[in-house]
């Protein structure tokens, strides 16, 4: 890995330039859909083996990186191509080749994946630190995520005028990965989620050392219009981690938990999408009682919120698992989504049991004026009435 300097900086032009380009990606980004895969289609998962052919990666005692994450790619692919008859999976690299990094983002794009996966070995400069841990495309919270961000990226100054296909980015600069606070990830919660599982399945079912799910600003992660994650599976500089990670055996077992972890996430997506389930539970109810009969604007209704976002959604059904007459409420730069508008809250919490096998976490809130007001309030102004 190439030396860390604190005094790269790049100059003001550079910074101007670096900026529209993240304000035009994060309009691209925002501009796709919020859709659900519902439980019929085919899902596509990218996997990208980190490293390759000159860029060999962390280098421990006797390992390569990019010969580890080959075998750990390989391995979570035959799993998930051999149990999930819906999945099919495609790969940045399947052998020893090199692989520029924007390339990596752009297969992933064009095959429309749903989930982009890249996985990766860690480094450290102690022999003593191990474990696992899964990032996510946002601003480093403290120095050593920023450092691991740092040293994946160093891949570019591998590529021919890097300077230029990055528009002045500068992998060794600290200054450049603040420009990532400019981005606004539409994809965080469900990358967060598959994380989550990936860690969790390291942690409960092969014991390895769980460090947690982070944010740092991976360039590989930022160019991907889709929930992605990068995981790290191991340190190749801890002894016994190198040996694991480099062991078939180990490769083996670790990718079979994301490859569990694929598929409960899967699962999950699904579950909630349940398309056909709430349409049949909105055309089952009584006329009075339907989505979008709202009674005045100055009465208290009561109503089901299925999301929260920090991110303004378009208000159709596909964005919200086909289910119809969605509403925004915008309070304190904050995007709720609702749906229902009911005079009692008797026929809300009917509504919200109707709903449930799509959105499991929705819950019934009360509404005066396009502003929620505190539940127990509303109960009491009803029951004074």
């Amino acid at each position: 890995m190439s030396a860390i300097t604190k005094n790269d900086k790049l100059n003001t032009n550079n910074i101007n330039t670096w900026k529209l380009f993240l304000l035009l990606s994060s309009l691209l980004v925002l501009s796709g859909s919020f859709s659900i895969n519902n439980t019929n289609k085919t899902w596509i998962i990218v996997i990208d083996a980190g490293h390759g052919g000159k860029d060999p990666g962390a280098l421990g005692t006797f390992a390569a990186e990019k010969n580890i994450t080959l075998g750990i790619a390989l391995k979570t692919g035959k799993y998930i191509e051999q149990n999930l008859k819906n999945v099919k999976v495609i790969y940045t690299r399947k052998n020893d080749t090199f692989v520029e990094l924007k390339d990596r983002a752009s297969i992933a794009n064009k095959s429309k994946a749903d989930l982009f996966i890249s996985i990766h070995a860690n480094w450290a400069p102690s022999k003593k630190i191990l474990g696992t841990e899964s990032f996510i495309m946002g601003h480093a919270k403290d120095e050593a995520n920023l450092q691991v961000a740092m040293k994946e990226n160093e891949v570019i100054l591998l590529e021919s005028d890097y300077t230029t296909k990055y528009e002045g980015f500068d992998p060794k600069s600290p200054e450049s990965y603040i420009m990532f606070t400019l981005m606004q990830n539409i994809y965080q919660e469900q990358s967060t989620l598959l994380a989550a599982k990936i860690q969790s399945q390291f942690r409960e079912r092969i014991s390895r050392v769980d460090r947690g799910v982070k944010q740092a600003g991976f360039w590989v992660l930022f160019m991907t219009t889709m929930p992605s994650v990068l995981v790290e599976t191991g340190f190749i500089t801890h002894p016994n981690e190198e040996k694991f990670l480099n062991s078939d055996e180990g490769q083996d077992y670790l990718a079979s938990a994301i490859f569990r972890a694929c598929r409960d996430y899967i699962g999950e997506t699904d579950r909630r999408s349940g398309i056909s389930a709430v349409k049949s539970a909105e055309n089952n109810l009584d006329p009075e009682n339907k989505p979008g009969n709202a009674p005045g604007a100055n009465k208290v209704i009561f109503m089901v919120q299925i999301a929260a976002s920090s991110i303004k959604k378009e208000l159709k059904p596909e964005n919200f698992s086909g289910l119809e007459d969605v509403v925004e409420i915008n309070e304190n730069e904050r995007f709720k989504y609702a749906s229902g508008n009911f005079a009692e809250y008797a026929d809300a919490a009917n509504y919200r049991k109707k709903i449930e096998s799509a959105w499991p976490d929705a819950f019934v809130i009360a509404v005066k004026g396009n502003k929620t007001v505190p539940l127990q309030q509303a109960l009491e102004q009803k029951k004074n009435k």
